[in-house]
């Protein structure tokens, strides 16, 4: 790794205390300025437009570097994982101070620096400035295309306008425009110069970030239609469940309860009835590989929790201005809600009998993390191969293994102790016989598989625009603020899929099976499979990411994101299956 990723390290080490306890802070700085007080003007990334992922040192290309030890400026957690890393440029910006062209530095190609900047500007690298924490984009420069020359000419931008707009003593707006472009040529000399022109505006403070939002796209009609078009769905399904399946199950109630007949129509009853009552004496039989399945079950309890207390505290903090500031909520608020996960992992296991509940804990503590650790692990690995910004520092993966080690762990081990004592004793309806029955051969879609193959499709329907806005705003330079949107897509998911998982777990009881629980999990668990389908539908026909490297990070990270949906959705299918099974079985005659 350069030298500066081994400082940055270090750094973000002697800060750890600073960033746990203030995760969500943006800046150190109190954005007052004195006239003619310095600005300074951070570099943060350069990188290939098109390969959001893909970003580098902004001094990887030959700019003009500052002189002497240039200082760093360290964020929070989510910052250092997100890939920034902000080096004062050095540049004399005072505040309300207009500066006519000044010379930065003199730059001469020779034939590497030339060779760089050419392949930076066929690449469409774009670069990242922050001006007291305002964003600034640029690129390194453009292609010039001339119809009597078969190779277009690579210009490089050597001017540097900075348009800054300020209201008393706090700026509000930052603009970067570029002029002078001249050919990239070895052996030239080139002036690299900046201006600054500073203009008043009426703008308050708290509006500054208002113009990074694109409103027109994130509130566009389509938006709106999506989330009524969802909210019907979920009055369609609801309405499915309570009319038609508990109209069903009443039926059944009072053929099943009848206590006036006589011995001949009562013993042909019996021995005609099939159907879900036939299992009642294997339907609480403890699952296979319960141990998994608890773990997955109170990790998905957690994940819910955590996204609902996550976008509630985006929709109250504004969370999106802060770098990093989500990633940074979401890994400290992770360790804070391990409680959870415990809890109703070591509730479950103890309900349907197991005993290795210290298998079942760690289990619990350490599944999630260190699958996304697993694929964390193989992207660092191409990050520091490539020597991208993207790779994770070791000081950083100390400090997220700190945080998991003794605060998620020892969580999660207390929740699994109370879990067990709390609500661990079994209380289920009907007793367990002792031989299992036999499942009979049912028609094909009926078996498990399908149902749990078939179970993610309208819990995706429901969420599959939202997907959209949300894809465009990791991977298109679009600031995502609309939480709201958000939390009722969340809610209409949770409820699509209880509904949905319910209707499922019905219909494989109706056919004699009586392994529901881990098909209701994977029946609701499947909707990662689809969004996974459509991540890359949308990565072939939205983007134009190349390269091994991209390509690499933009599959992980949706594998990540994938498989936290789907043990999230999962669990919340299993927890709403369960009440259902609980619920009718407790009314009629288990003996």
């Amino acid at each position: 790794m350069p030298t500066t990723t081994t400082v940055r390290s270090i750094s973000f080490l002697a800060f750890t205390v600073i960033l746990i306890s203030s995760p969500v802070l943006a800046s150190e700085s109190d954005h007052k300025y004195e006239a003619e007080e310095h600005v300074t003007l951070w570099v943060n990334k350069v990188g290939p437009y098109n390969n959001p992922q893909e970003t580098y040192n902004y001094f990887s290309l030959p700019f003009c570097r500052p002189s002497g030890n240039s200082g760093h400026r360290w964020g929070g957690l989510g910052e250092v994982l997100g890939g920034n890393e902000l080096i004062d440029s050095q540049i004399d910006i005072k505040f309300g101070k207009n500066t006519d062209k000044t010379t930065i530095c003199e730059l001469e190609l020779d034939p590497t620096k030339a060779k760089q900047f050419k392949d930076a500007i066929e690449n469409s690298y774009w670069f990242e400035f922050f001006i007291d924490d305002l964003p600034l984009w640029g690129f390194v420069g453009e292609l010039h295309f001339d119809k009597n020359v078969e190779n277009a000419k690579r210009v490089l931008y050597t001017n540097k306008n900075f348009i800054i707009k300020y209201n008393g003593n706090q700026i509000i707006h930052v603009n970067l425009t570029q002029d002078s472009a001249k050919p990239v040529e070895e052996g030239k000399v080139y002036d690299m110069t900046y201006t600054v022109k500073w203009i008043p505006t009426n703008v308050p403070f708290a509006k500054r970030f208002d113009v990074y939002l694109d409103y027109p796209f994130f509130e566009h009609q389509i938006h709106w239609f999506s989330i009524f078009n969802s909210f019907m769905m979920v009055i369609f399904l609801t309405g499915l469940v309570s009319m038609i399946l508990m109209r069903t199950l009443r039926n059944d109630y009072a053929k099943y309860a009848r206590e006036d007949d006589d011995l001949e129509t009562l013993e042909r009853d019996v021995s005609e009835e099939s159907g879900w009552k036939l299992v009642h004496g294997d339907v609480f039989r403890s699952p296979r590989n319960l141990a998994l399945l608890s773990a997955v079950v109170g990790n998905g309890a957690q994940l819910a929790t955590l996204v609902l207390l996550v976008i509630n505290l985006a929709i109250i903090g504004m969370l999106y201005i802060g770098r990093g500031a989500i990633v940074t909520t979401f890994i400290v608020c992770y360790a804070l809600t391990s409680f959870i996960s415990g809890y109703v992992s070591g509730g479950m296991y103890s309900r349907n009998g197991g005993k290795s509940w210290i298998k079942t804990m760690i289990l619990t503590a350490s599944l999630f993390p260190f699958l996304c650790f697993g694929i964390g692990f193989v992207l660092n690995t191409i990050a520091i191969f490539y020597g991208s910004l993207a790779a994770i520092p070791f000081g950083t993966i100390v400090v997220v293994f700190v945080i998991w080690a003794f605060i998620s762990f020892p969580l999660a081990l207390l929740g699994t102790v109370v879990g067990r004592n709390w609500s661990g004793s079994p209380n289920n309806p009907c007793r367990v016989k002792t031989i299992p029955r036999p499942i009979p051969e049912k028609k094909w879609y009926l078996t498990p598989s399908i149902i749990s193959l078939m179970g993610g499709l309208l819990p995706f329907g429901s969420i599959f625009i939202e997907m959209y806005f949300v894809f465009t705003s990791f991977w298109n330079y679009k600031v995502y603020y609309v939480y709201g949107f958000m939390l009722l897509v969340f809610l209409i998911l949770i409820i699509v899929t209880v509904c949905v998982t319910i209707v499922g777990t019905y219909f494989l009881l109706n056919a004699e099976n009586y392994h529901w629980q881990w098909t209701s999990f994977l029946s609701a668990a499947s909707t990662a499979i689809y969004v996974y389908l459509y991540a890359v539908y949308y990565y072939h026909v939205k983007t134009k990411m190349t390269g091994f490297f991209q390509i690499s990070f933009y599959f992980g990270y949706t594998l990540m994101f994938c498989l936290g949906l789907g043990i999230l959705c999962g669990a919340v299918g299993f927890m709403g299956s369960n009440l259902f099974v609980r619920r009718i079985y407790r009314n009629i005659k288990c003996d």
